[in-house]
């Protein structure tokens, strides 16, 4: 049995997914990157393979200690995909968005696939029937929006996500959650629906913690997987051997 662990390292938290063959068997939240952290972690599962997408500044040791016990892999734009990617600057695409086009040309080859991911940002990458990487956009995510009417505003509270929310808010708390969620799944219709009138049929997945959430709230039949960028690095490490 080959073991892998997949390194997802966000600006929010610091995960990792681990794959017995290609199967994901166990999903990690990292309190820290620190050399004992991981170590731990390697020394339980005894990976084969480790490969890392951070968008981060994480510690300098955290590759040279998966290099040291792992084949292990840093996803840039040097390393070798399932697509291309014809853009002005392939430099400055994140990782997390590699991923997420590896994922989606792995589950449905040859096809147009928009790919959502609802984390910090929510981005948008759409990938051609060709396998290739066009781009897409970047907005701001659910706690970003909060954070950022409590912020740059003297009176609106910052408030945490509670789903039972209603569309017609009846105080502060209930207008922000109403006009948050209710306006980002607003959002990612229109976008799906510019998409639409532009490229006619393709595949949207949508993926990130808030999905089974957000799904609902959504008009288009979508494919909703929480986990995968962790799928879409495995298919990058796989790729990669």
């Amino acid at each position: 049995m080959i073991t892998t662990i997949c390194f997802d390292f966000g600006n929010t938290r610091l995960k990792a997914a681990v794959f017995h063959n290609s199967q994901l068997q166990e999903l990690v939240v990292l309190p820290d990157d620190n050399r004992d952290t991981l170590e731990q972690l390697l020394q339980r599962v005894k990976p084969q393979y480790t490969i890392l997408s951070s968008v981060v500044h994480h510690q300098t040791h955290v590759e040279d200690v998966l290099r040291h016990h792992t084949s292990f892999h840093k996803l840039s734009h040097e390393t070798r995909l399932p697509f291309t990617t014809p853009v002005g600057k392939p430099e400055t695409i994140g990782a997390d968005r590699l991923a997420l086009c590896a994922a989606a040309v792995h589950l449905f080859p040859q096809q147009n696939n928009l790919a959502i991911g609802l984390g910090t940002c929510i981005t948008y990458n759409f990938i051609n029937q060709r396998h290739e990487f066009l781009g897409g956009s970047i907005s701001p995510g659910l706690e970003m929006r909060f954070k950022s009417m409590h912020a740059l505003t003297a009176k609106l509270p910052l408030v945490n996500m509670e789903w039972n929310f209603p569309l017609i808010g009846y105080d502060t708390k209930t207008n922000l959650l109403s006009g948050v969620a209710w306006g980002m799944a607003k959002e990612i219709d229109g976008i799906i629906d510019a998409y639409a009138e532009k490229f006619g049929n393709f595949n949207v997945l949508l993926t990130g913690g808030d999905t089974p959430h957000f799904a609902p709230l959504l008009k288009k039949q979508i494919f909703a997987d929480p986990q995968l960028i962790f799928k879409g690095l495995y298919a990058i490490s796989e790729h990669n051997r």
